[in-house]
């Protein structure tokens, strides 16, 4: 029997989650190589790339010539300026969240997704790890009624210290951009796609708190912040009342585990030639559209 071949991915980002999620992830899996590696650092690449067995690229036009997909590990702003040109050269993508800084920015990322044809999927960790499918799958179908409620939190100290203290845009954006598309999301697989913001508000210096509504009358409440002095983070999903009553509290243990499932479903789709999934750039964008309302509520 012939071997499988391998889908080649070239990793753009080198920073603290490409090494730890991105990289081993993909040289570890039994149907991807990483091919090569781009950084904005060329220091940072050399340092990722030759240990998971990637070539290191001074350009990501030169990269793009070698490889069949692409991962992103980027600051969303150089994510959105990137994905474009990925896209238009026929490279499938791994996409991280937030999809930009801005509404635009991921709306054009999105459009060069779908003008493209090439298959894309979100790092939406929590929406690739077993426990949160089991409790997905636990619940009712359909979109919740006005008799049931969810509420969401992900409180953390990651920008007090530790890896990602000294991330600019998670800096600049807070927790609304960084852990806001996790909850978000889950949200509105659990409850019935989100169709309006009841309210919101930030205090300093980075708590959100906000009310969602859904398609089918259902109401939510989330709180997210980067700045509490927690450890480890507390992360709770909840959905109650007619619905039932479905608890999950706790985040991935294994990200790289879950990203793992993710190669999985995204081999099988390039395999297959499927251009929509679950966690598409199409889903992301509508995430971004409700951090979007979000926002512009709070303000």
């Amino acid at each position: 029997m012939a071997a499988v071949e391998r889908l080649r991915i070239g990793l753009v980002g080198a920073g603290p989650w490409a090494r730890r999620v991105h990289a081993p992830a993909i040289a570890a899996h039994p149907g991807t190589t990483l091919a090569g590696v781009w950084s904005r650092r060329r220091s940072s690449a050399e340092d990722l790339g030759p240990r998971a067995g990637g070539r290191v690229y001074d350009r990501v036009a030169d990269l793009l010539d070698d490889v069949d997909a692409v991962a992103f590990a980027v600051p969303p702003r150089v994510q959105a300026d990137l994905v474009p040109v990925a896209a238009a050269a026929g490279r499938h993508v791994i996409l991280e969240k937030p999809l930009a800084d801005s509404l635009g920015g991921a709306r054009a990322v999105a459009d060069a997704v779908a003008a493209a044809s090439v298959c894309s999927t979100t790092m939406l960790t929590l929406r690739f790890d077993p426990v949160i499918r089991g409790w997905l799958a636990g619940l009712p179908d359909g979109p919740a009624g006005p008799d049931t409620i969810g509420s969401a939190r992900w409180l953390s100290g990651a920008l007090l210290g530790g890896p990602y203290a000294g991330s600019g845009w998670r800096a600049e954006h807070g927790a609304l951009l960084d852990v806001g598309p996790h909850v978000i999301d889950l949200l509105d697989a659990a409850l019935g796609p989100v169709t309006g913001v009841d309210w919101a508000h930030r205090t300093d210096p980075d708590t959100w708190r906000f009310g969602l509504v859904h398609a089918g009358g259902a109401r939510s409440t989330t709180t997210v912040s980067l700045r509490l002095p927690v450890d480890p983070s507390e992360v709770e999903v909840a959905v109650f009342g007619g619905a039932g009553r479905h608890v999950v509290t706790s985040k991935p243990a294994d990200a790289r585990a879950c990203y793992g499932v993710l190669l999985d479903e995204f081999c099988d789709a390039v395999a297959g030639g499927r251009t929509s999934s679950p966690c598409d750039a199409d889903r992301a964008l509508h995430v971004q559209e409700i951090i979007e309302q979000v926002r512009s509520a709070g303000r």
